[in-house]
């Protein structure tokens, strides 16, 4: 922190999303040292300007993270960046040049603008998804950072998200602006639920229009990492902390990101939340789903010309929903503290 400011400033790229509204929530009740939040995004809430407090301020920046011009003018006279602003397509929704775009070329700006604003402190909010499920439907179950993995991906947002994070590792020690060393470190949230979860919603729709009829195909003995959303954003706050006070302790790692949550398939871990539904279920068996993976992409792909198919069940969302992928809480290096 500068000597010439007495608190700390904060900016959170990608600030209005998912988590980024957990973050700001967060920091205002439990960072005694700040006094400004920046929630940089390119589709603001601009309700979120109303949370400032009598010691804090928090200004919602609208800008692109693919724009330098903009990264740079929000990072003036930051203390901490917490980096998660990326696009998440495992649907062949988004054009995979923009998700490079967004990925790759906004992280670059981001460590770019440190490297020329001071900034010693830089959080990258990477994804599970840098390691596994893999293509080859290895499982991984109870692991930690250090557990051997199969690396293989073909889809473009566990491609940029592992290149990224890679890029704000070796970043870690870099000389910026001033004289000062930037400590980077990464964590990898498992998959993330909470207040403002889309997925879970549109899980809850999909129910509804079918009559209250759940599909499952998964089997039940795979199971898969969850994390409350308010965890993974306190797991950002204890980092930067640790970062700021003991860079030698994280400087230059990526971790896990996970807590106590439930071992389960992704349905079966859904409908803990709609269980006063009464929804019927309707399990289905798992080389169905394969068929059914395998048939929409041969019709994604000839369609392509002039149709966007981009249904939900695809071979990629296949191989995540049918493989387990889980850490242990007794062997990670660095565990979460429930709120």
């Amino acid at each position: 922190m500068s000597d010439n400011r007495p608190g700390l400033v904060y900016l959170i790229t990608g600030g209005s999303g998912f988590l980024g509204k957990h973050l700001v929530r967060l920091l205002l009740e439990k960072e005694d040292k700040l006094t400004e939040i920046r929630v940089f995004d390119k589709s603001p809430d601009p309700r979120m300007n109303e949370l400032s407090t009598e010691k804090t301020k928090v200004e919602v920046i609208q800008g692109d993270i693919t724009d330098y011009s903009g990264v740079l003018e929000a990072s003036r006279g930051v203390d901490v960046i917490i980096h998660t602003a990326s696009l998440v397509d495992v649907w062949h929704k988004i054009p995979d040049s923009l998700i490079y775009s967004v990925n790759i070329n906004g992280t670059e700006n981001v460590l770019r603008a440190c490297v020329e604003c001071g900034v010693p402190t830089l959080i990258y909010t990477s994804s599970m998804h840098v390691v596994g499920p893999n293509d080859n439907k290895d499982h991984f179950i109870r692991g930690n950072e250090d557990t051997p993995y199969a690396v293989c991906h073909s889809m473009a947002y566990p491609l940029t998200k592992a290149q990224a994070e890679q890029m704000v590792l070796r970043a870690n020690g870099t000389e910026v602006h001033g004289g000062k060393r930037m400590y980077t470190c990464a964590l990898r949230p498992t998959g993330v639920y909470g207040d403002g979860d889309e997925l879970i919603r549109n899980f809850y729709k999909q129910c509804v229009q079918r009559g209250g009829l759940v599909i499952q195909g998964v089997p039940e003995h795979i199971e898969h990492g969850r994390v409350y959303a308010g965890n993974v954003a306190w797991m950002h706050i204890l980092a930067a902390r640790a970062l700021r006070e003991r860079p030698e302790t994280l400087g230059g790692e990526a971790f896990y990101c996970y807590d106590e949550s439930p071992y389960k398939s992704y349905e079966d871990f859904n409908m803990q939340f709609l269980s006063t539904f009464n929804f019927r279920r309707l399990r289905i068996p798992l080389l169905i789903l394969w068929f059914l993976a395998i048939v929409n992409d041969i019709l994604r792909w000839i369609l392509s010309p002039v149709y966007a198919f981009t249904p939900l069940l695809n071979r990629y969302t296949y191989a995540t929903v049918s493989t387990s992928f889980t850490n242990s809480l007794e062997c990670s290096r660095f565990t979460t503290v429930n709120i």
